[in-house]
């Protein structure tokens, strides 16, 4: 069965955008369409009792900036001659990224992964790691490459 409707979650790393290139010239060979997701975290500011909230006027602003620079990876992917939308949400990385590609029936998740290991891994996690064993499709993860020494 050959993909025809990538999923590429983006949060704007260099991570991220190596993978969208991946997705751009896997998609390029296969004919498939691209579905831009960017998730918008929730920053916690206090407890839930605080009522603590962002500035509309920032949130807006926030909004604003990322709509562009999604636009602006939906023109790369418009100019590989690929067809594509963009989706932005706020919520949960890993649960609206499986979300997204249950509800748009994507064959095939393509994202980056910044790679931590050790204590920053235990504290913060691995979104990817959490789509990997979570998705109702395969998931290719693009990583930076390592350098081996040669001996």
């Amino acid at each position: 069965m050959a993909a025809q409707r990538f999923l590429v979650p983006l949060d704007f790393s260099e991570e991220a955008n190596r993978a969208l290139d991946y997705a751009i010239t896997l998609a390029g060979k296969l004919g498939a369409r691209l579905t831009l997701l960017h998730v918008i975290q929730a920053l916690p500011l206090g407890s839930v009792d605080m009522g603590v909230t962002l500035p509309v006027a920032y949130v807006e602003d926030l909004e604003a900036e990322i709509r562009r620079t999604m636009a602006s990876s939906l023109e790369r992917v418009a100019t590989a001659g690929l067809e594509g939308d963009m989706v932005i949400v706020h919520g949960v990385p890993f649960h609206d990224i499986l979300e997204t590609a249950k509800t748009q029936q994507v064959d095939l998740i393509v994202m980056g992964t910044h790679g931590r290991t050790g204590l920053h891994h235990v504290l913060l996690g691995s979104v990817a790691e959490k789509v990997v064993r979570l998705a109702p499709c395969p998931v290719l993860v693009v990583r930076q490459p390592t350098i081996v020494p040669v001996s």
